[in-house]
């Protein structure tokens, strides 16, 4: 099938902030140069916040690279850090070991005062405070790294084991055939057969060559963690950064599976705006409206039903309250 493509050049006049494109070069000093209150690095090369006493059930992770189109699943995490009641840097990843810096380069810039700050990539973990009787989350967010997989694998375990998670939720965007008119497909799989079987998800079956979110699913389950993975489908013939219909895909998802307020009906105005935007460019071409119906038959053909959300948010409490005293 002929798989055309649109560009929307400049998508972000029309959106609201917090789904602007994310950079993961932040804008305040890493954790490992704040000294106070911070230890040195371990040998899994975390840096620790001396006064974390994180205990969090859930730990939710996504990184920006392969398997973030569109930037849809950092947004995502991010999301859900900047709309928590209160926020607290637990721990850092240096950056040192991971990362090529000719391929992703550090940034430079200039303070209030015109000295010089040089920033490195992050991967960041956070304690999320959130409403109501919900316990705290962890999140991670950041960049994939190039090099050494099983190294941030350990390294990315250390911060679960640490932080009391019981289960590891990874979010990802992938490019496939989604028609942009229709709510955004969301696959899911998860780790443990009796997880899974709960909450309706299928059990992960790809086999071949893979990329580090798979090495890292291996090393979670291996320390004996639940991994659920959920992956949103992005319009291939529109992958331009923001999608807030992907991330509000995502979000919602995530809610459903959880429990989790994530908030997701805040971006209902923008991906409103981001499907009248790509509706407008479908239509002025005959070709790509064809294709984009041809799209929509195949999904309205294959839709499948899923269970509530709250029989869903049931289902994993009382799996978590099972396990919280096992390993």
């Amino acid at each position: 099938m002929f798989r055309p493509t649109i560009c929307l050049w400049d998508m972000s006049s029309f959106l609201e902030p917090h789904v602007a494109i994310s950079a993961r070069i932040r804008s305040v000093r890493p954790l490992h140069e704040q000294r106070n209150n911070v230890s040195n690095a371990n040998e899994n090369h975390v840096y620790w916040n001396a006064k974390s006493q994180a205990d969090a059930p859930i730990l939710v992770m996504a990184l920006e690279g392969l398997f973030d189109i569109a930037g849809a699943a950092t947004d995502a995490v991010d999301h859900l850090a900047s709309s928590a009641i209160s926020q607290v840097k637990i721990a850092a990843i240096d950056p040192e070991v991971f990362f090529d810096f000719t391929q992703q380069r550090p940034i430079v810039s200039l303070d209030d005062t015109g000295a010089r700050i040089l920033r490195w990539p992050e991967n960041d973990a956070y304690e999320l405070a959130l409403d109501g009787d919900v316990p705290s989350l962890v999140t991670i967010s950041g960049i994939e790294p190039h090099l050494r997989w099983r190294t941030f694998a350990q390294a990315v375990g250390e911060i679960a084991q640490k932080s009391g998670a019981r289960l590891v939720v990874t979010l990802g965007a992938m490019a496939g055939q989604a028609p942009h008119t229709r709510a955004l497909g969301v696959v899911g799989s998860a780790s443990d057969p009796v997880l899974a079987e709960r909450l309706g998800l299928g059990r992960p079956t790809y086999q071949g060559p893979t990329g580090l979110v798979g090495a890292l699913h291996v090393h979670l389950h291996e320390l004996g963690l639940a991994v659920i993975s959920l992956r949103v489908s992005v319009p291939h013939y529109v992958t331009q950064a923001p999608n807030p219909e992907a991330t509000r895909s995502l979000l919602a998802r995530l809610e459903l599976v959880t429990g989790i307020e994530t908030g997701h009906a805040s971006f209902t105005a923008d991906a409103a705006a981001w499907r009248s935007k790509v509706d407008a460019a479908v239509a002025s071409d005959d070709e790509m409206r064809s294709y984009v119906e041809r799209l929509e038959t195949l999904i309205d053909n294959s839709q499948d039903l899923l269970p509530s959300g709250d029989e869903l948010a049931a289902q994993l409490q009382a799996w978590l309250r099972d396990n919280t005293d096992e390993g």
